[in-house]
């Protein structure tokens, strides 16, 4: 019942049945009290029309610098560098410019030199007494680049890019070598102090050198270029647009903290993105042997694609440009990447009738893939004045058309690398899946009392420290366990039997093996790339089998799930394996236990003297020793040995390949193994 339906059962019901149409009058009425409304204060008479303030020039840019480059922190400071690199940038895309120079000198002055057609120093049709250089410079949203006459693209569309630049810095001068003249003009904080100034004749120059120097009172005094991320921002043009030569000068006494940088360098890579990506990845494991590369020239008419994509082990990234400027949130250009790839998966799958293929997304295949992007194209749309976002609609159409053939072509030519990537893909798509289904499983849990798997007996402290979990192979080693182990501290879980070899089986398989799951709701820390150490529910998970063959065996499969499917439980020192004895000597009162034939001959030799009856007994399982006896050899942390098992070559990966070696399907790599390691094998006893 509603409240509304509770106010109206509280009602007087009138004889017949039916509430009454009107409440009924109270019995007595009150006098109502009025309130006099509140005064509304005049209207000030000092505010008049002299107080609308109307800003000219560049002083809307001094006052909130953060509308037109983000604020005045280090970011913004190198904005400022942005701007002014990306109008020789766009001289060298027209075709016009070479090579553009960045020098860095020690009092945080910056000096852009490139060798193209100069800004124009005629004067303005508008601003007859002004030079357009001069316009260019002090005024907002002037330049060329508001149609497709002078730049077919370009990166500075707004017209307020060097403007701001010269606004807010404290001293900027630029020099303009044009038609066969020298021209120079100084500004300070986008005040001209002078008129244009012809310097004389050049015959072996030509292009535009701008100086300047942040101003402190924007930027503070502190604050100032790092050498390395201009280096970086310098490097990354060479490398977007292959006809440019980027030469990098910087002064020696700014590199004191910085020695891998170089004082002078010149970059210049033919290859574009795809040799960017190569050296961003380095040495990584590739998934594919080859990096998916390409160009496609004016798609469409729109100018140019080129991208270069490579799928590898780490955590993906994408980076796209815009006209040579970054566009760190992506945008439309990114999601015309992410579908022609997309697209290309599924419908090799659809050829190769691969029916996993039709659950794979567009992050499925990213997650996993470093990507550069580079798109041309005219008059592009971005949010905001700092570009960090491309919003184009055509820019989507015109990279999915530019990649698509060529990404399906990619893959037919090369069925064994396609294959490889597509299963590759296939993998985050289950891992994604898994995911989600735990995220279900959690959700379920928060409301109601976890559940662990029906055989662990759990310890009784709540807390994560000092804990530990046996896994036992067994029912009867798993009951001997439960009587030896420490309530408080030490949780049992027996498994039945051989677990699944991992190594062999596919993740349809795995998810669905009951023993497997068992396990991983026992440790509570998920597998892959959900692991999560705080969730791990106990500080070390011990696999205590058999002393013979089998106990051997099973402790291989448990280690090669644990490599597979949790290496961060190993790489942060969780995992160890028990040493149980073999063999229970005795002499008298005297007992003594030896893990193997080596140690029951040692302990022999050296521990049992005298005419006394010697007695040795040899144990067929932990399920067959006294709890007493497990506890005194393998379960109590002051007199037990433990193993701790460890991986010395996370990043090399030679490990896995070792385990993939003598754990997969493929017997003949195991006889190999045995043949190569035959004359290390010593004293076996056959």
């Amino acid at each position: 019942m509603s409240a509304s339906d509770d106010l109206f059962a509280a009602m007087p019901t009138p004889k017949g049945g039916k509430a009454a149409a009107k409440a009924p009058k109270p019995a007595a009425t009150a006098k109502p009290q009025t309130t006099p409304a509140p005064a509304i204060p005049e209207a000030k008479a000092d505010y008049t029309a002299a107080d609308i303030e109307v800003l000219e020039g560049l002083e809307p840019v001094r006052r909130r610098p953060g509308m037109y480059i983000g604020g005045t922190d280090e970011k913004a400071l190198h904005h400022l560098f942005a701007e002014v690199i990306d109008n020789s940038m766009d001289e060298a895309v027209a075709g016009h410019a070479s090579w553009i120079e960045v020098e860095l000198l020690p009092d945080n002055t910056l000096v852009v030199t490139d060798n193209g057609r100069g800004i124009p120093v005629d004067p303005h049709p508008k601003f007859k007494d002004k030079s357009a250089l001069e316009v260019i410079l002090t005024t907002l949203h002037a330049g060329g680049k508001f149609d497709s006459k002078v730049y077919e693209t370009s990166g500075g569309l707004h017209g307020v890019g060097v403007s701001v630049v010269n606004a807010l810095s404290e001293t900027l001068v630029v020099e303009v070598a044009r038609n066969k003249k020298l021209y120079s003009q100084s500004f300070s904080r986008g005040i001209a102090q002078g008129p244009i100034a012809l310097l004389g004749d050049t015959h072996n120059r030509r292009g535009t050198k701008v100086t300047f120097k942040p101003d402190h009172e924007i930027f503070g005094k502190k604050l100032s270029f790092r050498p390395e991320q201009l280096l970086d921002m310098a490097r990354s043009k060479a490398y977007l647009f292959g006809g440019v030569e980027i030469r990098w000068i910087c002064a020696p006494e700014l590199l004191e903290n910085n020695p891998e940088i170089q004082p002078k360098a010149t970059f210049h890579f033919p290859g574009g993105l795809k040799d960017y990506l190569g050296e961003t990845l380095g040495k990584q494991n590739f998934v594919t042997p080859e990096i998916f590369a390409g160009k496609s020239e004016k798609t469409g008419g729109h100018g140019a694609v080129e991208w270069a994509v490579c799928w590898y082990g780490g955590d993906g990234f994408s980076h796209s440009y815009c006209n040579t400027v970054p566009t760190p949130e992506g945008g439309t250009h990114e999601s015309g990447l992410r579908t022609a790839l997309l697209r290309g998966l599924k419908n090799y799958a659809e050829l190769t009738n691969n029916k996993k293929g039709a659950v794979i997304t567009a992050d499925d295949v990213m997650t996993s893939a470093g990507a550069l992007l580079s798109v041309f194209i005219r008059e592009p749309e971005f949010v905001g004045q700092t570009k960090d976002r491309l919003a184009s609609n055509s820019a989507t159409r015109i990279v999915e058309q530019a990649i698509r053939d060529q990404f399906d072509h990619w893959l037919t030519n090369a069925p064994q690398q396609a294959n490889r990537l597509l299963e590759w893909v296939i993998d985050r798509a289950d891992e994604r899946l898994r995911r989600r289904k735990e995220r279900d499983v959690n959700r379920k849990s928060a409301v109601r009392k976890l559940r662990l798997p029906g055989k662990l007996a759990d310890c009784s402290q709540n807390a994560k420290g000092d804990t530990e979990i046996f896994i036992v192979e067994g029912d009867s080693a798993g009951g001997s366990a439960k009587q030896a182990r420490n309530r408080a501290t030490q949780a049992i879980l027996p498994l039945r039997g051989k677990i699944l070899n991992v190594a062999n089986a596919s993740r349809d398989k795995l998810q669905a093996n009951q023993l497997l799951g068992d396990l991983v709701q026992a440790l509570g820390c998920g597998t892959r790339n959900s692991y999560s150490d705080d969730e791990l529910r106990y500080d070390r998970v011990i696999i205590m089998t058999d002393a013979d063959v089998d106990g051997a065996h099973i402790a291989s499969l448990l280690l090669t799930y644990f490599q597979r499917e949790m290496p961060q439980l190993i790489q942060n020192g969780h995992l160890y394996l028990a040493i149980p004895p073999l063999y229970r000597i005795s002499q008298g009162g005297k007992t003594l236990y030896a893990r193997d034939d080596q140690h029951k001959d040692e302990l022999l030799a050296t521990e049992f003297k005298g005419k006394a009856k010697i007695d040795i007994g040899r144990f067929k399982g932990l399920g067959e020793m006294m709890p007493a006896q497990l506890k005194e050899t393998t379960m109590d942390p002051k007199k037990r040995t433990l193993l701790k098992v460890q991986i010395v070559d996370m990043v090399l990966g030679e490990t896995k390949d070792a385990v993939t070696r003598l754990m997969g399907n493929k017997p003949e790599a195991r006889f190999e193994f045995i043949q190569e390691n035959a004359e290390f094998a010593t004293d076996l006893d056959i």
